[in-house]
């Protein structure tokens, strides 16, 4: 049990910003109080490793410390962390900000607050007001994916629905979107150095294939699918379209694989499908 004598309010709390990051706000108390955040974080939450781990990981016990000492609803500081978020969608949440909404995003004095939406490897639009996101920093690129705009808005909704409020289709969207990042083969063969650039998800969105060439962009791995902001909506599209096929586009992609990975697509492909058989659920079959 918490010790009462301990939760103390801090003499001045800050409001959190719409949407704001809890490690964040904890970050701007410490400028307030002229400490490092680390050492803020660890007089809220002596237990707590890394500001990242807050944002992740809290117990109910540290949750009401929290609460009390910034003088916030629980529920209202659960908001501002990923708890809710399934285990397997924080492979698609960015360790530093990614992303920005030039509408929402705050401004004013350092430091800025960082927003949970900024750190969403799956969003291409912001929650709030439903713009286009930017990439942060300079040298912004265009999409050369805006043809699939409206398949990728649906991909953003899959798994926005699946992380953020437990809701699936037929099966897990955050699962396809790691088999559509494993390594394809084509024929002929590419000379050895070129190997990494295919992956299944060019088998579904054509386009990915001359894109990766042209940018020399080492896409990422399935454990760590996010992709840059102008490549996300691929990702997306593909997702929806394989959701909306149903198992038999994830069987068919199999083929466009040899060896041991396509052993390890066949066993992940052949599991979702197995879970998606004991819940009798129906993949939806239009866009929306």
């Amino acid at each position: 049990m918490i010790n009462e004598t301990v939760l103390r309010r801090l003499p001045v709390v800050l409001p959190p910003h719409w949407d704001e990051l809890l490690s964040s706000w904890i970050s701007r108390h410490a400028a307030f109080y002229a400490i490092p955040p680390l050492v803020m974080l660890r007089h809220c939450l002596p237990d707590v490793p890394s500001l990242r781990a807050a944002d992740l990981h809290l117990s109910s016990d540290q949750e009401i410390r929290l609460a009390s000492m910034f003088a916030i609803e629980s529920a209202v500081l659960r908001l501002m962390t990923f708890i809710n978020v399934p285990k397997s969608s924080h492979r698609l949440i960015a360790a530093r900000p990614a992303q920005t909404c030039t509408l929402c995003s705050p401004g004013g004095p350092e430091p800025a607050p960082i927003l949970r939406s900024q750190l969403l490897g799956w969003r291409i639009t912001c929650p709030h007001c439903g713009a286009l996101l930017r990439e942060l920093g300079d040298g912004e690129l265009p999409s050369p994916f805006r043809q699939y705009h409206r398949a990728a808005l649906r991909g953003e909704k899959l798994l926005d629905d699946e992380a953020e409020r437990g809701i699936r289709t037929w099966t897990s969207p955050t699962e396809i979107a790691r088999l559509l990042l494993m390594r394809r083969v084509i024929w002929p063969l590419p000379r050895e150095h070129e190997l990494w650039r295919y992956r299944v998800l060019g088998a579904i969105i054509p386009d990915l294939d001359d894109v990766v060439a042209a940018e020399h962009e080492n896409l990422p791995t399935p454990a760590k699918p996010i992709l840059p902001l102008y490549m996300r909506p691929a990702l997306l599209a593909g997702v929806a379209i394989a959701e909306r096929a149903g198992p038999e586009m994830l069987r068919m992609l199999r083929r466009h694989m040899m060896g041991d990975n396509k052993v390890r697509f066949t066993d992940a492909a052949e599991s979702m499908i197995a879970r998606s058989s004991s819940l009798r659920v129906t993949p939806q079959m239009q866009l929306i």
